[in-house]
């Protein structure tokens, strides 16, 4: 995982409450200096809180805050100047407490919605967490899909207590090989044991872990300046300045948009939105792609007079024998500028210059069923879905019903604006 934020790092000793108000002798602390986080929690937005002593920070990138601006009644009720554990519960069964935050200090828990305490908070842990421990070290949620249903995964020491929300049972385990976790994070459908200023990658089910770990979480989870991190530098796009390759959602509803060697994940505005190189997950693409579309559980991705095609199970695999050439594939030559297939169809549409070719993917062989020319000369992306076709051009793209009002259309509809809610960018 790349992130590729600026941290404002600023020092100062840790540890200090203070309950209304930050004493102008303490400044604020420094996780660029190797900080062991106490909590780690998404809020309903996504953004996403570290906590350490009396301060946090929002996001991966800004200075530390009290935490009391924010969250002013954890230190009213407690004066602990910390936090235990945190989670955001992930219980679409229920409403009243889908999303909501919760903070564990020694026996009491506390839940938030928009920043704001509920009502009747906080309460003993055993009160709504039976069979949970105080005085916890860590805590995340596993939405049902990862765990068998909607749980809580809540770490003290080596044991840990997997609490199913609905039922409100709780089974023990004991993950002696991982390290103890000061806090933990479930951060697009990956779970991180945090201990140190290091980070643990570990499976949510067995505890284990795969891969060279543990690893700092200052290359990662913030931006440290020289000797931390990856593409130091960097900054957030301005809308302004987007200028897409390809976009597409794969059989699973992830949606995927590129631009040069990098990659967003459009649907996990719970978890934020973030760039990472397309080498991540496709791990043969190395260079900028033309196009992408997705056929049943394939995904399809053209560079050049190429294209690739990989199972969009779990982790993308490429299927054995590609790449192959595009025309033996669909019977066109590239390179293309963009490529779409519509929900529930076989016919993929296919844009070079001003002209878009269908070919039936359901036919063998592969040939280019029908040529119609499109009211563009030339278009960086596209993408269709159930609300209809979207054409990208720059920082802007055209709504259309279907492929054939694109293509019969003789006035082009208003543009619109590509937006920070969907891409990520600053306006």
């Amino acid at each position: 995982c790349v992130f590729v934020f600026i941290l404002i790092c600023l020092y100062a000793p840790e540890g200090h409450s203070h309950p209304k108000g930050e004493d102008p002798h303490d400044a604020k602390p420094d996780r660029c200096k190797g900080i062991e986080f106490d909590a780690i929690t998404p809020d309903e937005k996504g953004n996403t809180f570290f906590f350490k002593g009396d301060h946090l920070w929002k996001g991966f990138s800004g200075p530390a805050e009290l935490s009391n601006n924010i969250f002013n009644e954890l230190d009213d009720s407690h004066h602990l100047g910390h936090v235990d554990a945190a989670f955001r519960m992930h219980h679409q069964d229920d409403l009243n407490v889908h999303d909501h935050i919760y903070f564990f200090l020694d026996d009491k828990v506390f839940s938030y919605y928009n920043y704001t305490l509920e009502q009747g908070y906080p309460v003993e842990i055993q009160q709504e967490f039976p069979g949970v421990p105080s005085h916890l070290d860590a805590a995340v949620e596993c939405p049902k899909g990862e765990c068998i249903t909607d749980s809580v995964l809540f770490f003290k020491g080596n044991e840990i207590y997997s609490f199913d929300i609905k039922t409100k049972s709780v089974k023990k385990k004991v993950w002696a090989h991982l390290p103890n976790c000061t806090s933990a994070f479930r951060w697009l459908e990956h779970y991180y044991c945090f201990h140190g200023y290091n980070f643990t990658r570990f499976h949510h089910v067995s505890g284990d872990v795969t891969g060279t770990y543990p690893k700092d979480a200052r290359n990662y989870f913030m931006r440290c300046g020289e000797g931390f991190g990856h593409g130091d530098g960097a900054r957030r796009q301005r809308c302004s300045e987007v200028k897409l390759n390809a976009i597409t959602t794969d059989d699973k509803g992830r949606s995927y948009a590129f631009q040069d060697a990098m990659y967003i994940r459009l649907d996990t505005h719970r978890d934020g939105s973030h760039h990472f190189p397309i080498s991540r997950l496709w791990k043969e693409i190395s260079v900028v792609v033309d196009a992408v579309f997705n056929y049943g559980d394939n995904m399809y991705i053209i560079q050049g007079d190429q294209v690739y095609i990989y199972k969009s199970a779990v982790h993308y695999t490429l299927i054995e024998g590609y790449p192959k050439p595009l025309k033996e594939e669909l019977g066109i030559d590239g390179p293309v500028d963009a490529a779409f297939l519509c929900p529930n169809q076989h016919i993929v549409n296919v844009i070079q210059g001003q002209k878009m070719y269908d070919i039936d993917l359901a036919a063998t062989p592969r040939a280019v069923k029908m040529e119609r020319p499109i009211p563009f000369p030339e278009i960086d992306a596209g993408f269709c879905d159930a609300d209809g076709v979207k054409v990208f051009i720059g920082p802007e793209y055209y709504s259309y019903q279907s492929p054939m009002i694109l293509a019969m259309g003789k006035i082009k509809p208003a543009p619109q604006k590509i937006s920070p809610e969907k891409f990520g960018c600053e306006k």
